[in-house]
């Protein structure tokens, strides 16, 4: 196995999202750039539903392309304000 894939198969947090829908737009966001994400509960169980914040993740080969994205996103988000 290779150095690369190796990095492809560790995940690196990117976001911490205060709900599972706050989630779902970062995941999106990245989605939309070609970055596959996944969100996981930061503490709890199942029976918190959809509250409680969530780490996300990316491949670490993407993890710098990742932050780029949320970094611009936020920055045209403050300009709109």
């Amino acid at each position: 196995m290779s150095d690369d894939s190796h990095e492809r198969q560790q995940l690196v947090v990117v976001a911490v999202a205060g709900s599972e829908p706050e989630a779902e737009v970062i995941s999106q966001l990245l989605e939309q750039a070609g970055i596959s994400a996944i969100a996981q509960r930061t503490i709890g169980g199942p029976e918190w539903g959809a509250s409680g914040s969530r780490y996300v993740y990316v491949s670490a080969a993407d993890g710098a392309d990742a932050r780029r994205v949320l970094s611009s996103q936020d920055s045209a988000s403050d300009q709109g304000e």
